[in-house]
């Protein structure tokens, strides 16, 4: 009325009756109801319908504004009266349906039943105050694995939706295949969307297991991944991966943006009706983020990243999110030909066996979650053969190891800019813990003065930038593994001993303050 209204206004209203195409869920429940030898609908007076195509809508509207005909109203439709029997007929005939039930219910009763749900909505959906919720730990599911139930903060909790993450090649796959047969009591189906069930089979037989209930079904349409959890109703499910995996209410291609939302929050709601856990298996981009929509991390009730060198033989399981437990663990494999061995206690593994007369080796007291462990930094400075010298970090923050030489050299005077600085953290690991600065410095100190460190000293301690040693988080940890692996002496912060008990300790503790100090300690 108010375009009306207005003199001369070049307007054209287009009223299109029902628009049927992709992505419209309306009639594809109908569709789907019909498929199911059901025709379901409400009131006893005729309902007559008529529909328009949506590129048949787009087209009216390009032809509207071509023949410049204004201040008119037109409906759109393909011309075609159906009521709603003889629809669901036509759907029944191209689905190929022999036969089908009409079931009507009067309008009274749905008034009934809606104004009943209403009531019963309005008195049992009352906020409560957090005093009146009851607490307690969530169930957990064993998964047999140490390693992964530490990072899962004590097993998989039912209903729960979790997502692993890695690099094409990691060993994602295998170690879920190897949890999962691992699982007698469980029945586990797993999903597979890029590999063959023979495949799955041949890395199988690679693994000792005494399970063969594991159900493996290979399959990308996530409606028939329904129906096969319909049918076996399985304790969990692992999806593998969920790149692959599409939903006919979508037209687009698998691993797109709004294919992988759609179906992982179906896939959620599944989990959180069924209380069944669900494993999804993701791909990740270029820059090492989890591929598809950012939103996926935020659906998921756990983001795990699965990492490491794929030349080396170590691999860390870490938590990214984790809404019932804590994201400090870590957990810490070894790949081998029969699988992924759990490694419980890294130190000894990590650190070579002798590296007497070696110079630009530290060994550090690392902490990873809440597991400390002794790790190896070794560094190589050499002359810069052409005009601009090379700075180069392997498992360790490039630009944090630019600031600790700017601290070498302005605040202990060691001049390092026009040498080639290489450091790596052995093992193939990537470290973030600010305890190992001191023995990255040191490493490098020891590597441009070609002098070793003594063999059964560690430290531990963050460098500052005026080269003080800030405390760390953990001591006693840290002090407690380097005593158990039999070293002599540890290099820490000063300001850790307040409060400290060294009396029943072994193993020499040794206080610095400044840069200065530690060098003098280990170089004399």
């Amino acid at each position: 009325e108010y375009l009306r209204s207005l003199p001369e206004f070049p307007y054209v209203i287009l009223r299109p009756t029902g628009v049927y195409g992709p992505r419209e869920r309306d009639y594809l429940l109908m569709a789907q109801a019909v498929k199911r030898h059901v025709d379901f609908g409400a009131g006893f007076r005729r309902q007559d319908l008529t529909f328009v195509y949506v590129k048949d809508l787009v087209q009216a509207v390009f032809l509207a504004l071509e023949k410049g005909v204004v201040r008119r109203e037109w409906f759109v439709t393909d011309g075609k009266v159906y009521d709603s029997r003889a629809f669901a007929e036509l759907i029944r005939k191209e689905l190929g349906n022999p036969w089908m039930i009409h079931l009507t219910c009067p309008l009274v009763i749905l008034r009934a039943i809606s104004w009943v749900c209403e009531l019963v909505s309005k008195f049992t959906r009352k906020p409560v105050t957090l005093n009146d919720i009851t607490g307690g730990d969530e169930p957990r599911i064993d998964m047999h694995d140490e390693e992964l139930n530490r990072v899962l903060g004590g097993g998989l909790v039912p209903g729960s939706l979790v997502l692993l993450g890695g690099e094409p090649g990691i060993g994602k796959s295998t170690l879920v295949l190897q949890t999962v047969l691992h699982l007698p009591d469980k029945k586990v189906l797993y999903i597979s969307g890029e590999e063959s069930a023979r495949q799955l089979k041949l890395r199988a037989d690679r693994i000792p297991h005494n399970s063969s209930d594991c159900l493996i079904v290979c399959e990308t349409s996530l409606e028939q991944i329904y129906v096969h959890i319909k049918n076996t109703r399985p304790d969990l499910v692992i999806i593998d991966s969920i790149q692959t995996i599409s939903t006919e209410t979508i037209d687009s291609s698998p691993g797109s943006l709004v294919q992988v939302r759609e179906c992982s929050a179906s896939i959620l709601k599944f989990a959180k009706e069924t209380n069944t856990p669900v494993i999804l298996i993701g791909h990740i981009n270029k820059e090492g983020s989890i591929a598809g929509p950012k939103v996926l991390e935020h659906i998921v009730d756990t983001v795990l990243q699965f990492e490491g060198d794929q030349h080396y033989m170590y691999r860390i399981l870490r938590s990214i999110k984790n809404r019932f437990g804590s994201t400090a663990e870590l957990g810490i494999y070894e790949m081998r030909q029969n699988g992924l061995r759990q490694v419980s206690n890294p130190s000894e593994l990590l650190l070579s066996q002798d590296h007497d007369g070696m110079s630009g080796v530290a060994i550090a007291s690392a902490i990873e979650g809440v597991r400390p462990f002794l790790i190896e930094t070794q560094a190589l400075v050499s002359s810069a053969v052409y005009g601009n010298p090379q700075r180069s970090a392997t498992g360790f923050d490039l630009r944090r190891m630019n600031m600790l030489l700017a601290v070498l050299e302005k605040r202990v005077g060691f001049k390092l800019a026009q040498k080639d600085v290489f450091l790596n953290i052995a093992g193939g690991l990537k470290v973030n813990d600010p305890a190992i600065d001191l023995s990255v410095i040191s490493a490098i100190l020891s590597s441009n003065m070609d002098t070793e460190i003594e063999r059964d000293t560690c430290m531990a301690g963050e460098v500052g930038l005026s080269g003080e040693i800030r405390p760390v988080n953990r001591i006693e940890q840290r002090i407690g593994e380097a005593e158990k692996l039999g070293f002599k002496q540890i290099l820490i912060p000063k300001h850790n001993l307040q409060g400290m008990d060294t009396s029943k300790l072994k193993i020499e503790i040794i206080p610095v303050r400044k840069v200065e100090e530690a060098f003098r300690a280990l170089f004399g």
